[in-house]
């Protein structure tokens, strides 16, 4: 039954006001999903609104019929207001899935409608709702890589070398570079609360304006004023043959794609579960038909199952949380582009969410079509054992060597797996010396890294805690919702869609691709969000509160007020400040150094972070004075070591 039939028959709509309806709206699946649906919990249903707040045709929330979700529709000849109605149904979900998402005890069942329980997705909700295992959900593990660019008080690159007080960039395992002495990173430890992660975050920030005197941290993704490609000093990580290989590594970077695109900054979100919320999954799952799966596989193959579903969602991400609207002219050193003046410093596009993952920003046309769409962990290590073996043209005619000196580890599409610009990767923690991809053969996917979000220009640390709770219901729907295997078709309709929001995600009526049909963006994104709040519902449930849900709401209000997501802001800012991206990127980043300089760290943070410094010192030192053999061999056997020779046959790596 279509959707204005089921108004119709089942809710009693008038035929021109359910034609209305699913004309102008696009959440009846949500709504037709909830109508028939009783509460099974014995919590109150309660609008999400406050009983004073009122509909466009004037009702009063407290006036509404509890348990109806289509009695909006059916009590006003006006199309009702869709954010009333949304978020009264996803507060009804929320109650349906889980109770209360705000006092629900370890001895208290999460109930799911027993029509829903034939969805793996609600199956696995409601094993993991049990009091049994809930707690496992708190057993995961959080961390964030902030990159960010060191500038001068004019807001221009800062030349000068990796300060010494923040420690060695090689060994310092939470100050570090990215491509440039110029790009910082900070990266913080692994936890099991996101909050706890983040304070950690803030805490690096302070002490490195300890360090910093008159520079500041970038607060943009798009980079500020760079000089020549020539004057943009590429990472240097001392002597020692693994410092030397992330050298040269960089070396060919610079030659591949240019300095200036490697000097985009972005946030970097590690996430993991438990491997014995993995292993509860396995358990209820394994057929007795076939031999039960190992744990390493099993987890494995769930975590790239996630990131399929990633692939098919990111796209609302980049709507979302997008925050690189605008980009300096000069960036693009006069490459062809089809963005539009906002000033003579500034280019644009008006609907634009992100340029940084548009094809100005993280592209690459030597690997298009490199890693397609995969449904196992074999299939990707094999895509990229292949391409770090398979020559490129223009890399060959660069050479590996010039005058004696390293330029590029080799002259394959890839010199080692992480130059695949991938905005999800399977990761494992690497060995010193080990390759990525040997650390998954050997050892299978230990967390995701997501690489497509944007420094929020607007939060000191680039990333928000609600942003946060947003990505850890988003993710944990990926990794728990049914992911069917994909194919080349729906890898392209992944693609588009994502290239669609990134530069004309705010457009009105933007239609992206859903199984090969067209589907406005406002409506798949509230689809998509309802059926995240029961999960959202779980994860307040495990840990008391409403963070998650609540984050759920703001975002609905970005899906339906386009004009509050983060490259709106951003672009209304550009405008306050005379057009100049530059001019404003330059004034937000001295607030927020403000705001750190007037929060220095304690002194147990000082010394905590000092310590940090010097041993990294003496660990890169301690690697320089003990290492044998030259450099040569040393890339030579670096080289000599793919997948084929760990786990994957000759004809299949």
């Amino acid at each position: 039954m279509n959707r204005k039939k089921y108004l119709q028959k089942r809710a009693g709509v008038a035929p021109d006001a359910a034609n209305r309806i699913v004309c102008q709206h696009g959440i009846l699946e949500l709504l037709t999903a909830l109508a028939s649906t009783h509460c099974l919990c014995g919590v109150p249903r309660q609008p999400a609104l406050q009983p004073h707040e009122q509909n466009v045709s004037g009702q009063r929330v407290d006036e509404l019929r509890p348990g109806n979700f289509l009695y909006l529709y059916q009590s006003s000849a006006a199309i009702p207001d869709p954010l009333l109605v949304f978020r009264l149904s996803l507060r009804e979900f929320s109650c349906i899935s889980f109770g209360s998402t705000t006092r629900t005890t370890e001895d208290t069942p999460l109930s799911i409608p027993v029509n829903d329980l034939g969805t793996l997705l609600h199956r696995r909700l409601a094993l993991l709702g049990s009091a049994a295992y809930r707690p496992l959900l708190g057993q995961g593990l959080r961390g964030i890589e902030r990159e960010t660019l060191r500038v001068d008080a004019d807001g221009k690159l800062n030349l000068t070398p990796h300060p010494r007080a923040l420690g060695s960039a090689l060994t310092n395992p939470q100050i570090t570079t990215d491509y440039s002495e110029s790009l910082l990173e900070f990266i913080t430890p692994a936890e099991p609360d996101i909050a706890i992660a983040l304070d950690k975050l803030d805490a690096i920030h302070r002490f490195a304006y300890t360090v910093l005197g008159e520079q500041m941290l970038w607060s943009q993704s798009m980079p500020c004023r760079l000089p020549s490609e020539a004057d943009i000093p590429i990472a240097w990580y001392g002597t020692s043959h693994i410092g030397m290989i992330k050298h040269v590594y960089r070396r060919g970077l610079a030659l591949r794609y240019g300095k200036s695109m490697q000097c985009i900054a972005g946030i970097h979100y590690n996430y993991s579960l438990s491997e014995d919320l993995w292993h509860v999954l396995q358990m209820a799952e394994c057929s007795q038909e076939q031999p039960p799966e190992t744990a390493k596989h099993y987890q494995s193959e769930s975590y790239i199952a996630l990131i399929r579903n990633f692939h098919r969602y990111s796209w609302l991400l980049m709507y979302l949380f997008g925050a690189s609207p605008a980009l300096s002219t000069e960036f693009l050193r006069g490459r062809a582009h089809n963005l539009d003046s906002l000033s003579d410093d500034t280019l644009y596009l008006p609907y634009a969410t992100s340029l940084r993952m548009s094809d100005l920003g993280y592209q690459n046309n030597a690997q298009d079509g490199l890693v397609p769409p995969y449904n196992t962990l074999l299939e990707y290590m094999s895509s990229l054992s292949r391409a770090v073996r398979k020559t490129y043209p223009a890399y060959e005619k660069i050479g590996t060597q010039r005058e004696g000196e390293w330029v590029q580890i080799n002259t394959s599409v890839l010199q080692i797996e992480n130059e695949f610009y991938a905005t999800i990767r399977p990761k494992r923690v690497i060995r010193t010396g080990e390759r990525p991809v040997e650390a998954l053969c050997m050892r299978g996917v230990q967390y995701i890294e997501v690489r497509c979000m944007d420094v929020d220009p607007f939060e000191p640390l680039g990333i928000s805690l609600e942003t946060s709770r947003f990505l850890d219901a988003f993710l944990l729907f990926c990794a728990l919702d049914d992911s069917p295997l994909t194919n080349d078709a729906e890898g392209h309709e992944n693609t588009e869609n994502f290239a669609l929001t990134v530069k004309q995600g705010r457009r009105p009526g933007l239609t992206l691709q859903h199984g090969g049909n067209p589907i406005r963006l406002q409506t798949w994104g509230l689809e998509l969000l309802a059926k995240i709040a029961p999960v959202a519902a779980l994860l307040d449930a495990q840990r008391g509160g409403a963070d998650h849900a609540h984050s759920l709401q703001t975002q609905t209000e970005k899906l339906l007020h386009p004009e509050q997501t983060p490259s709106a802001r951003v672009l209304d800012a550009i405008r306050a400040s005379g057009g100049s991206f530059a001019s404003y990127a330059l004034d937000q980043s001295k607030r927020l150094a403000e705001q750190f300089r007037a929060r220095p760290p304690s002194a147990d943070e000082l010394a905590y972070f000092q310590r940090l410094a010097q041993t990294s010192l003496a660990e890169q030192d301690e690697m320089e004075r003990v290492q044998v053999g030259d450099f040569d061999q040393f890339i030579a056997d670096y080289r000599s070591r793919n997948s084929s020779q760990v786990c994957c046959d000759s004809e299949s790596c």
